[in-house]
């Protein structure tokens, strides 16, 4: 039996085709690049969270001479929003990027285990969170749900979670 995973998205030319909350968040992603501790890969994320109370959260990467120990913007984030904001449920979050030497000109997708992070708290709050994907121009990517991103992901369901 053949079976097929599909899921919807918008593309937008600009981040001026955003409505205005989004775009709040796209500028809140770009100024979080900017504490990216990124002095060995020399690409610097960033990442913003809009919460149920209506703050945004900032995160970025932070590297380590020890490369396993580093972590992404994306689990920087979603780690200091589970730890200080545990009962609010992030309604959407946006990604950017400078990486050194080339443009920061399409959407970036984060990593597996961001991605798996980004499932976990959807399941967690039982919400989806939308994702809005950019560099700093060209087109951007608004995802509905994190959970399109991790098709099959690991929800803990064999652990009887």
């Amino acid at each position: 039996m053949h079976k097929k995973f599909e899921f919807e998205y918008e593309e937008l030319d600009s981040k001026e085709a955003l409505v205005a909350e989004d775009l709040a968040l796209l500028n809140a992603a770009f100024q979080a690049v900017e504490t990216a501790f990124a002095p060995y890969s020399k690409f610097k994320v960033g990442a913003a969270a809009r919460l149920s109370n209506g703050q945004i959260i900032l995160g970025s990467n932070q590297e380590s001479a020890s490369y396993p120990v580093g972590i992404c913007a994306e689990r920087t984030l979603l780690n200091s929003i589970g730890s200080q904001y545990p009962n609010e449920t992030i309604l959407a979050l946006a990604i950017s990027y400078i990486p050194n030497g080339v443009a920061s000109d399409h959407p970036l997708s984060p990593c597996g285990m961001c991605r798996q992070s980004l499932l976990d708290f959807e399941l967690r709050y039982k919400s989806p969170i939308k994702l809005i994907l950019a560099g700093k121009t060209g087109k951007v990517m608004l995802i509905p749900s994190a959970s399109n991103i991790l098709p099959f992901g690991f929800t803990g369901s064999i652990l009887g979670k």
